[in-house]
């Protein structure tokens, strides 16, 4: 595996899996005896819609040639 110039490295999935590790957990880092240690941060468990968000969170793509009231009768169903 190598660092990317950025310092970052992905983690392998079977490794995310083995921690219970999903999109947008926070990690710390510890260097501890000459080696580096991951873990999850100990923070407050999200609810599951706080989860769903957080998953869903720029998935979206904006048609920015479309005025506020067009979005919104396309989204009411009036177009």
């Amino acid at each position: 595996m190598r660092l990317t110039s950025k310092g970052q490295v992905t983690i392998p999935q079977n490794i995310r899996e083995l921690a219970g590790l999903k999109p947008y957990d926070e990690v710390e880092f510890e260097y501890r005896d000459k080696q580096i240690v991951l873990r999850p941060t100990r923070q407050t468990k999200l609810s599951v819609a706080e989860e769903a968000l957080a998953l869903l969170r720029g998935s979206a793509t904006a048609n920015l040639e479309m005025s506020t009231d067009e979005w919104m009768e396309a989204t009411r169903g009036e177009r």
